[in-house]
Order: structure tokens, then sequence, then C-alpha cells
């Protein structure tokens, strides 16, 4: 397997910060993750100004469209977002939308199955469809509530789909090996890299730990 990626998903609002964080932990992340909250306060000017900044990194638009999708992603990768999320329980429409605009502009699709009941079959369809990533996802909610992504990743790793697996929840350092080693190839840490004391200590520590991984 290739090597993991690190994803840094950033949920702060304002505008400065972001930029700031993602210039103090550059080295040691591969994609810069515009989490919902960020880009719904922020919109199409963070983007193309992290694009600006960091034209060596992949950057994530987390959209979680629900509708319209071509419409909804187009300016977002247009402005150079290398991923955009779309939701799985939108449909496979909405999802085929996302994906034709990403094959439009060279970019790719992510699929999340945040809510999905039946994740195993919408992977599938997904990957059929032309997605290029599905995203295993245990949101805030979730995991407050004690759920964690490792049984909903090792289902979807077991199917050898032809997508990249992106894994979100709750990941940290005492963690992040054990997804790696479930089959992820994409592992997103949020609050373990900016609510750290060091941010890019704790990112420094992340990719150490990722890279040490044997797979």
């Amino acid at each position: 397997m290739a090597r993991p990626l690190i994803q840094l998903a950033i949920d702060l609002l304002d505008f400065d910060a972001v930029v700031a964080l993602a210039t103090e932990v550059a080295p040691y992340v591969d994609i810069f993750e515009i989490g919902t909250p960020s880009i719904k306060h922020n919109g199409v000017t963070l983007v193309k100004e992290l694009r600006a900044k960091f034209p060596d990194k992949l950057l994530l638009v987390d959209l979680k469209t629900m509708d319209a999708g071509e419409y909804e992603a187009t300016p977002f990768y247009a402005a150079g977002a290398d991923i955009v999320t779309v939701l799985g329980v939108s449909g496979l429409p909405t999802i085929a939308g996302v994906i034709k605009a990403a094959n439009a502009f060279g970019a790719e699709a992510q699929i999340d199955l945040i809510n999905v009941e039946n994740k195993v079959a919408c992977a599938r369809a997904s990957a059929e469809a032309g997605g290029q990533i599905v995203g295993i996802h245990t949101g805030l909610d979730a995991q407050a509530a004690g759920h964690t992504p490792f049984s909903d990743l090792n289902e979807i790793a077991r199917l050898g789909l032809n997508v990249r697996i992106s894994v979100a929840g709750g990941i940290k350092a005492s963690t992040v090996q054990d997804v790696v080693k479930a089959g992820a190839n994409i592992v997103v840490v949020g609050a373990a890299i900016y609510g750290a004391p060091s941010p890019a200590e704790a990112a420094r520590e992340i990719r150490e730990l990722v890279d040490a991984t044997e797979v």
C-alpha cells in the first residue's frame, strides 16, 4: 500500500487563523481540509488563498453536498480544490454530479458515508459511479456517544474497491497506527493537532507514527 496521507481537518472560522495553522503544520501533513464550518463561513475565498500559499498540498473542501452536486461543487474545483465531499445519503444522482464536476477539473470526489445506513452498498455504488475516495466518518455527535470508525473501516476495507479510503473520527496519536493497519489510505486528524499546545509538534508526532507503521 502507498504511504498513507495525513489530512488536517480545520474547522476554525477565523480566516487568518486557518492560514496561520496551515502554515505551522505544513511540513507534516499532505491534505488541508477546509472543514464544513470553515467553508460555510469563509467560502471560496479561503480556497483560493490556501491554493496560492500551498501549491504543493492537496486541498479538500468538506462541502458535504446534499443536492445539486455538480452545481455546488464546480466553483470550489474551479478555485483550486483537489477534493470535494458529497454525502452518501444524498443519493446517486447527486453523487454523480460531484463526480462529473471533479472529472471536469481533473480532481477527485469523496463520498462521505456519515449517517448512511448501508455503508457497504453505498461504497460499492459510489465506486461503480467513479468516485475516487470513500470517507468513513464518525461525526462529533457519534463520537460523544462512544462510537469509533473502526468497525466501518474494517467492513469497507474488506470489499477491495478501487477507491481510496479516508477515515475521520477522533483519531489521535494513540490510535493512528491502528487506523493505518486497518486499511486507511487517508488519515484525518483534527482536534488532536489543532487543539494541541503545539500543533506543529502534534502533527510531527502523527507523521512519524504513520510513517513508522508497517502494513
